[in-house]
Protein backbone atom coordinates (compact mmCIF):
# COMPACT_ATOMS: atom_id res chain seq x y z
CA UNK A 1 0.00 0.00 0.00
CA UNK A 2 1.17 3.63 -1.07
CA UNK A 3 0.85 6.21 1.20
CA UNK A 4 1.50 9.99 0.38
CA UNK A 5 1.90 12.65 3.24
CA UNK A 6 2.47 16.23 1.26
CA UNK A 7 4.25 18.66 4.26
CA UNK A 8 7.14 18.46 6.13
CA UNK A 9 6.62 20.13 9.21
CA UNK A 10 6.00 18.60 12.63
CA UNK A 11 2.54 17.07 11.53
CA UNK A 12 3.75 15.37 8.58
CA UNK A 13 6.65 14.17 10.13
CA UNK A 14 5.12 12.63 13.02
CA UNK A 15 2.14 11.11 10.61
CA UNK A 16 4.70 9.76 8.13
CA UNK A 17 6.82 8.17 11.25
CA UNK A 18 3.52 7.00 13.01
CA UNK A 19 2.45 5.06 9.71
CA UNK A 20 5.78 4.29 8.61
CA UNK A 21 6.13 2.16 12.05
CA UNK A 22 2.64 0.91 12.19
CA UNK A 23 2.81 -1.03 9.09
CA UNK A 24 6.24 -1.86 7.99
CA UNK A 25 4.62 -3.35 4.93
CA UNK A 26 3.65 0.33 3.58
CA UNK A 27 5.41 2.08 1.39
CA UNK A 28 5.14 6.00 3.16
CA UNK A 29 6.78 8.64 0.59
CA UNK A 30 6.72 12.57 2.66
CA UNK A 31 6.57 15.68 0.45
CA UNK A 32 8.23 18.57 1.00
CA UNK A 33 7.78 21.92 -1.52
CA UNK A 34 11.24 23.72 -0.15
CA UNK A 35 14.83 22.27 0.56
CA UNK A 36 14.45 22.66 4.26
CA UNK A 37 11.91 20.67 6.46
CA UNK A 38 10.45 21.28 9.81
CA UNK A 39 10.86 24.90 9.12
CA UNK A 40 8.56 25.74 12.18
CA UNK A 41 9.89 23.03 14.66
CA UNK A 42 13.25 25.50 14.11
CA UNK A 43 11.77 28.61 15.41
CA UNK A 44 9.78 27.81 17.86
CA UNK A 45 10.37 28.63 21.26
CA UNK A 46 13.36 31.18 20.61
CA UNK A 47 15.24 28.28 18.81
CA UNK A 48 14.00 25.85 21.65
CA UNK A 49 11.14 24.37 20.65
CA UNK A 50 8.18 24.42 22.76
CA UNK A 51 7.71 21.11 22.04
CA UNK A 52 4.33 20.73 24.31
CA UNK A 53 2.35 21.60 27.50
CA UNK A 54 1.99 20.40 30.58
CA UNK A 55 -1.49 19.67 30.36
CA UNK A 56 -2.79 15.91 31.09
CA UNK A 57 -6.19 17.14 31.19
CA UNK A 58 -8.04 16.46 27.74
CA UNK A 59 -10.76 18.34 29.28
CA UNK A 60 -8.50 21.14 30.25
CA UNK A 61 -6.34 21.26 27.42
CA UNK A 62 -8.78 21.43 24.82
CA UNK A 63 -9.92 25.05 26.61
CA UNK A 64 -6.41 26.32 25.11
CA UNK A 65 -7.70 26.24 21.82
CA UNK A 66 -10.04 29.29 20.32
CA UNK A 67 -11.03 26.94 17.58
CA UNK A 68 -11.09 22.81 17.25
CA UNK A 69 -11.18 22.70 21.09
CA UNK A 70 -14.35 20.22 21.38
CA UNK A 71 -13.37 18.49 18.32
CA UNK A 72 -9.96 17.69 19.94
CA UNK A 73 -11.60 16.23 23.04
CA UNK A 74 -11.36 12.59 21.83
CA UNK A 75 -8.00 12.60 19.97
CA UNK A 76 -6.15 13.85 22.79
CA UNK A 77 -7.67 11.00 25.04
CA UNK A 78 -6.06 8.62 22.59
CA UNK A 79 -2.53 11.09 22.15
CA UNK A 80 -2.26 13.68 24.51
CA UNK A 81 1.02 15.56 26.27
CA UNK A 82 2.02 12.61 28.06
CA UNK A 83 2.37 10.57 25.32
CA UNK A 84 4.24 12.93 23.75
CA UNK A 85 6.62 12.97 26.32
CA UNK A 86 6.88 9.22 26.15
CA UNK A 87 7.04 9.21 22.45
CA UNK A 88 10.25 11.70 22.49
CA UNK A 89 11.90 10.01 25.63
CA UNK A 90 11.59 6.27 23.61
CA UNK A 91 13.42 7.99 20.77
CA UNK A 92 16.44 9.72 22.85
CA UNK A 93 14.76 13.43 23.58
CA UNK A 94 14.14 14.21 26.98
CA UNK A 95 12.19 16.89 27.77
CA UNK A 96 12.18 19.47 31.15
CA UNK A 97 9.36 21.23 31.94
CA UNK A 98 9.31 25.52 32.68
CA UNK A 99 7.39 27.18 35.28
CA UNK A 100 4.86 28.31 33.12
CA UNK A 101 4.35 24.08 32.01
CA UNK A 102 6.04 24.77 28.41
CA UNK A 103 8.09 21.71 28.02
CA UNK A 104 11.26 21.77 25.99
CA UNK A 105 14.09 19.45 24.95
CA UNK A 106 16.58 19.13 28.13
CA UNK A 107 19.21 20.10 25.45
CA UNK A 108 17.46 23.59 24.88
CA UNK A 109 18.03 23.23 21.05
CA UNK A 110 14.92 22.74 18.34
CA UNK A 111 17.70 21.02 16.13
CA UNK A 112 17.58 17.96 18.74
CA UNK A 113 13.86 17.68 18.13
CA UNK A 114 14.37 18.34 14.25
CA UNK A 115 17.52 15.71 14.64
CA UNK A 116 15.05 13.27 16.13
CA UNK A 117 12.23 13.55 13.64
CA UNK A 118 14.39 13.20 10.33
CA UNK A 119 16.49 9.82 12.00
CA UNK A 120 13.28 8.19 12.88
CA UNK A 121 11.71 8.79 9.63
CA UNK A 122 14.91 7.69 7.71
CA UNK A 123 14.97 4.14 10.56
CA UNK A 124 11.49 3.90 9.30
CA UNK A 125 12.06 3.67 6.04
CA UNK A 126 10.18 6.93 4.94
CA UNK A 127 10.83 8.04 1.55
CA UNK A 128 11.38 12.27 2.00
CA UNK A 129 11.20 14.33 -1.09
CA UNK A 130 12.41 17.58 -0.62
CA UNK A 131 11.81 20.55 -3.49
CA UNK A 132 8.68 18.34 -4.67
CA UNK A 133 6.74 21.00 -6.33
CA UNK A 134 3.16 19.46 -6.69
CA UNK A 135 1.31 21.02 -9.33
CA UNK A 136 -1.71 19.33 -8.66
CA UNK A 137 -3.84 16.46 -6.73
CA UNK A 138 -6.46 14.35 -7.65
CA UNK A 139 -8.77 11.50 -7.18
CA UNK A 140 -7.83 8.70 -9.35
CA UNK A 141 -10.57 6.51 -11.44
CA UNK A 142 -11.40 3.47 -8.84
CA UNK A 143 -9.52 4.90 -5.67
CA UNK A 144 -6.73 6.17 -4.70
CA UNK A 145 -4.89 9.30 -5.83
CA UNK A 146 -2.71 11.18 -8.35
CA UNK A 147 -0.01 14.25 -8.08
CA UNK A 148 0.90 16.32 -10.85
CA UNK A 149 4.81 18.23 -10.19
CA UNK A 150 5.56 21.31 -12.07
CA UNK A 151 7.87 19.78 -14.18
CA UNK A 152 4.42 18.35 -16.09
CA UNK A 153 6.30 14.88 -16.58
CA UNK A 154 6.46 13.24 -13.43
CA UNK A 155 3.53 11.45 -11.32
CA UNK A 156 3.28 9.74 -8.30
CA UNK A 157 0.27 7.73 -7.47
CA UNK A 158 -1.56 6.80 -4.05
CA UNK A 159 -3.57 4.49 -2.35
CA UNK A 160 -3.35 6.76 0.68
CA UNK A 161 -3.24 10.81 1.14
CA UNK A 162 -2.21 13.01 4.14
CA UNK A 163 -2.35 16.25 3.59
CA UNK A 164 -0.31 18.26 5.99
CA UNK A 165 0.77 21.72 4.46
CA UNK A 166 -0.11 23.84 7.04
CA UNK A 167 -1.54 27.09 6.61
CA UNK A 168 -0.39 26.91 2.77
CA UNK A 169 -2.91 28.43 0.71
CA UNK A 170 -2.10 25.43 -1.35
CA UNK A 171 -3.32 23.21 0.69
CA UNK A 172 -6.19 24.72 0.99
CA UNK A 173 -7.12 24.86 -2.74
CA UNK A 174 -6.06 20.99 -3.27
CA UNK A 175 -8.71 20.32 -0.25
CA UNK A 176 -11.43 22.14 -2.05
CA UNK A 177 -10.35 20.89 -5.30
CA UNK A 178 -11.20 17.08 -3.34
CA UNK A 179 -14.53 18.40 -2.15
CA UNK A 180 -13.78 19.69 1.35
CA UNK A 181 -14.91 23.61 2.82
CA UNK A 182 -12.36 26.24 3.76
CA UNK A 183 -12.86 28.20 6.53
CA UNK A 184 -11.32 31.57 5.60
CA UNK A 185 -7.50 31.56 7.04
CA UNK A 186 -6.83 34.84 9.27
CA UNK A 187 -4.05 35.43 11.38
CA UNK A 188 -3.52 34.33 15.20
CA UNK A 189 -1.10 35.00 17.89
CA UNK A 190 0.05 38.39 17.25
CA UNK A 191 1.22 41.31 19.17
CA UNK A 192 -0.95 44.83 19.25
CA UNK A 193 0.43 48.00 17.32
CA UNK A 194 -0.46 50.81 19.62
CA UNK A 195 0.78 54.93 19.96
CA UNK A 196 -0.53 56.28 22.96
CA UNK A 197 1.50 58.52 25.67
CA UNK A 198 0.49 56.07 28.09
CA UNK A 199 2.88 53.91 26.46
CA UNK A 200 5.80 56.10 25.02
CA UNK A 201 9.26 55.54 26.35
CA UNK A 202 8.29 52.26 28.42
CA UNK A 203 9.47 49.89 26.19
CA UNK A 204 10.77 46.89 28.25
CA UNK A 205 8.27 46.97 31.21
CA UNK A 206 6.19 44.16 31.89
CA UNK A 207 3.05 43.64 34.65
CA UNK A 208 1.98 40.50 35.75
CA UNK A 209 -1.14 40.50 35.62
CA UNK A 210 -3.88 42.70 33.52
CA UNK A 211 -7.14 42.12 32.20
CA UNK A 212 -7.44 43.26 28.26
CA UNK A 213 -10.67 43.46 26.63
CA UNK A 214 -11.88 44.14 22.98
CA UNK A 215 -13.97 47.27 23.69
CA UNK A 216 -18.01 46.99 22.64
CA UNK A 217 -17.23 42.75 22.68
CA UNK A 218 -17.56 40.20 25.26
CA UNK A 219 -13.81 39.23 24.05
CA UNK A 220 -11.19 39.36 27.13
CA UNK A 221 -8.08 37.47 28.03
CA UNK A 222 -5.93 38.11 31.78
CA UNK A 223 -2.44 37.73 31.69
CA UNK A 224 1.02 39.36 31.84
CA UNK A 225 1.30 42.17 29.44
CA UNK A 226 4.60 43.91 28.13
CA UNK A 227 4.77 47.16 26.73
CA UNK A 228 7.25 47.49 23.04
CA UNK A 229 8.36 49.55 21.09
CA UNK A 230 5.34 49.15 19.02
CA UNK A 231 2.92 48.78 21.32
CA UNK A 232 1.49 45.52 23.30
CA UNK A 233 2.93 42.26 23.54
CA UNK A 234 2.62 39.16 26.27
CA UNK A 235 0.74 36.27 27.02
CA UNK A 236 -2.43 38.80 27.56
CA UNK A 237 -2.35 40.51 24.15
CA UNK A 238 -1.43 37.10 22.28
CA UNK A 239 -4.61 35.26 23.96
CA UNK A 240 -6.65 38.14 23.07
CA UNK A 241 -5.29 37.73 19.57
CA UNK A 242 -6.35 34.23 18.92
CA UNK A 243 -9.33 34.11 20.91
CA UNK A 244 -10.68 37.55 18.91
CA UNK A 245 -8.57 36.67 15.69
CA UNK A 246 -11.85 37.13 13.28
CA UNK A 247 -12.97 40.19 15.01
CA UNK A 248 -9.99 42.45 14.87
CA UNK A 249 -9.64 40.84 11.28
CA UNK A 250 -13.26 42.08 10.21
CA UNK A 251 -11.91 45.36 11.89
CA UNK A 252 -8.92 46.11 9.73
CA UNK A 253 -6.77 45.54 13.41
CA UNK A 254 -8.09 48.97 14.12
CA UNK A 255 -10.13 48.69 17.41
CA UNK A 256 -10.38 49.76 21.17
CA UNK A 257 -9.14 47.88 23.69
CA UNK A 258 -9.66 48.29 27.53
CA UNK A 259 -6.82 47.87 29.84
CA UNK A 260 -7.77 46.90 33.70
CA UNK A 261 -4.29 47.24 35.31
CA UNK A 262 -5.37 45.88 38.46
CA UNK A 263 -8.49 43.40 38.15
CA UNK A 264 -7.79 41.42 41.11
CA UNK A 265 -9.68 44.29 43.07
CA UNK A 266 -13.22 45.57 42.61
CA UNK A 267 -13.93 49.68 42.31
CA UNK A 268 -14.85 50.18 45.23
CA UNK A 269 -12.28 48.19 46.82
CA UNK A 270 -9.32 49.70 44.86
CA UNK A 271 -10.90 53.01 45.70
CA UNK A 272 -10.41 52.52 49.45
CA UNK A 273 -7.16 51.31 48.93
CA UNK A 274 -6.00 54.73 47.59
CA UNK A 275 -7.87 56.34 50.31
CA UNK A 276 -6.01 54.16 52.80
CA UNK A 277 -2.45 55.28 51.56
CA UNK A 278 -3.95 59.12 51.73
CA UNK A 279 -5.11 58.45 55.14
CA UNK A 280 -2.14 57.21 56.30
CA UNK A 281 0.83 58.77 54.56
CA UNK A 282 -0.75 62.27 53.59
CA UNK A 283 2.73 63.79 53.20
CA UNK A 284 4.11 61.40 50.40
CA UNK A 285 4.13 61.85 46.85
CA UNK A 286 2.20 59.90 44.94
CA UNK A 287 4.13 58.78 42.71
CA UNK A 288 7.06 57.82 44.83
CA UNK A 289 5.51 55.05 46.27
CA UNK A 290 4.43 52.04 43.96
CA UNK A 291 1.19 50.66 45.32
CA UNK A 292 0.41 47.96 43.26
CA UNK A 293 3.77 46.59 42.06
CA UNK A 294 4.29 48.15 39.10
CA UNK A 295 7.24 49.60 37.33
CA UNK A 296 7.73 53.18 38.88
CA UNK A 297 7.85 55.06 35.34
CA UNK A 298 4.90 52.92 34.69
CA UNK A 299 2.72 54.18 38.11
CA UNK A 300 3.94 57.87 37.45
CA UNK A 301 2.69 57.47 33.84
CA UNK A 302 -0.77 56.03 35.40
CA UNK A 303 -0.94 59.04 37.50
CA UNK A 304 -0.25 61.52 35.36
CA UNK A 305 -3.16 60.30 32.75
CA UNK A 306 -5.07 60.46 35.74
CA UNK A 307 -4.40 64.57 35.68
CA UNK A 308 -1.83 63.71 38.91
CA UNK A 309 0.98 66.49 38.88
CA UNK A 310 4.55 64.05 38.44
CA UNK A 311 6.40 66.88 40.39
CA UNK A 312 5.15 66.82 44.23
CA UNK A 313 1.85 65.68 43.94
CA UNK A 314 1.18 65.03 47.75
CA UNK A 315 -1.73 62.43 48.94
CA UNK A 316 -3.06 65.11 51.11
CA UNK A 317 -3.67 66.88 47.59
CA UNK A 318 -5.74 63.72 46.41
CA UNK A 319 -9.35 64.81 46.05
CA UNK A 320 -11.93 62.16 46.03
CA UNK A 321 -12.68 63.16 42.30
CA UNK A 322 -8.83 62.57 41.68
CA UNK A 323 -9.01 59.44 43.60
CA UNK A 324 -11.97 58.42 41.27
CA UNK A 325 -9.70 59.94 38.35
CA UNK A 326 -6.90 57.58 39.00
CA UNK A 327 -8.91 54.68 39.92
CA UNK A 328 -10.64 55.10 36.02
CA UNK A 329 -7.31 55.08 34.88
CA UNK A 330 -6.15 51.71 36.43
CA UNK A 331 -8.91 50.05 35.47
CA UNK A 332 -10.43 50.94 32.35
CA UNK A 333 -7.47 52.19 30.34
CA UNK A 334 -8.26 53.08 26.89
CA UNK A 335 -5.76 52.38 24.06
CA UNK A 336 -6.65 52.71 20.20
CA UNK A 337 -5.32 49.26 18.52
CA UNK A 338 -3.60 50.38 14.90
CA UNK A 339 -1.94 47.21 13.38
CA UNK A 340 -0.54 44.26 14.29
CA UNK A 341 2.91 42.31 14.41
CA UNK A 342 4.10 39.03 14.04
CA UNK A 343 4.75 36.92 17.09
CA UNK A 344 8.75 36.38 17.01
CA UNK A 345 7.89 34.53 13.41
CA UNK A 346 5.76 31.69 15.22
CA UNK A 347 2.76 32.78 13.17
CA UNK A 348 -0.61 30.91 13.56
CA UNK A 349 -3.64 30.73 11.39
CA UNK A 350 -7.23 30.95 12.29
CA UNK A 351 -9.20 28.79 9.89
CA UNK A 352 -8.47 25.61 7.59
CA UNK A 353 -10.75 22.62 6.11
CA UNK A 354 -13.92 22.61 7.73
CA UNK A 355 -13.84 20.35 10.97
CA UNK A 356 -17.37 18.28 10.41
CA UNK A 357 -16.07 17.29 7.26
CA UNK A 358 -13.80 15.15 9.25
CA UNK A 359 -13.86 12.13 11.30
CA UNK A 360 -11.53 12.81 14.32
CA UNK A 361 -11.49 9.47 15.03
CA UNK A 362 -8.91 8.65 12.38
CA UNK A 363 -8.79 12.08 10.46
CA UNK A 364 -10.03 10.78 7.60
CA UNK A 365 -12.72 13.22 5.42
CA UNK A 366 -15.28 12.18 5.69
CA UNK A 367 -16.21 13.29 1.92
CA UNK A 368 -13.40 11.81 0.14
CA UNK A 369 -12.56 7.82 1.31
CA UNK A 370 -8.84 7.25 1.27
CA UNK A 371 -7.71 11.37 2.15
CA UNK A 372 -6.78 12.46 5.72
CA UNK A 373 -6.13 15.64 7.66
CA UNK A 374 -2.85 16.14 10.01
CA UNK A 375 -1.93 19.71 11.87
CA UNK A 376 -2.89 23.69 10.32
CA UNK A 377 -4.67 22.96 7.36
CA UNK A 378 -7.44 22.27 9.98
CA UNK A 379 -9.07 24.96 11.13
CA UNK A 380 -7.38 24.52 14.68
CA UNK A 381 -5.72 26.72 16.68
CA UNK A 382 -4.42 26.88 20.07
CA UNK A 383 -2.54 29.74 22.00
CA UNK A 384 0.91 29.84 22.73
CA UNK A 385 2.55 27.69 24.86
CA UNK A 386 2.93 24.13 23.00
CA UNK A 387 -0.57 23.82 22.20
CA UNK A 388 0.17 24.10 18.44
CA UNK A 389 2.58 21.60 18.66
CA UNK A 390 0.24 19.21 20.53
CA UNK A 391 -2.43 19.29 18.21
CA UNK A 392 -0.12 18.51 14.73
CA UNK A 393 1.49 15.37 16.68
CA UNK A 394 -2.45 14.32 17.90
CA UNK A 395 -3.99 14.70 14.55
CA UNK A 396 -0.73 13.62 12.57
CA UNK A 397 -0.45 10.56 14.69
CA UNK A 398 -4.05 9.46 14.38
CA UNK A 399 -3.87 10.17 10.66
CA UNK A 400 -1.07 8.13 10.32
CA UNK A 401 -1.97 5.24 12.52
CA UNK A 402 -5.59 5.08 10.71
CA UNK A 403 -3.93 5.51 7.05
CA UNK A 404 -1.54 2.40 8.08
CA UNK A 405 -4.60 0.18 8.57
CA UNK A 406 -7.32 1.59 6.20
CA UNK A 407 -9.02 -0.38 4.04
Amino acid sequence: MNVLIIGGGAAGFFAAITCAEENPTCSVTLLERSSQVLAKVRISGGGRCNVTHACFDPALLVTYYPRGGPALRGPFSRFQPKDTIAWFQARGVALKTEADGRLFPVTDQSQTVVDCLIEHSRRANVRLVRNALIKSVARRDGGGFRLAFASDRDTLESDRLILATGSNPQGFEWSRSLGHAVEAPVPSLFTFTIKNFLLEGLAGLSVPHVKITLDGSPLSQSGALLITHWGLSGPAVLKLSAWAARELHSLGYRARLRVNWVPQKSEETLLASLREQKSQHPKKAVTSENLFGFPRRLWARLASAAGVSIEGAKWADMSNERLRALVSVLQNSLLEMNGKSTFKEEFVTCGGVRLAEVNFKTMESKICPGLFFAGEILDIDGVTGGFNFQSAWTTGWLAGRAAAHAN
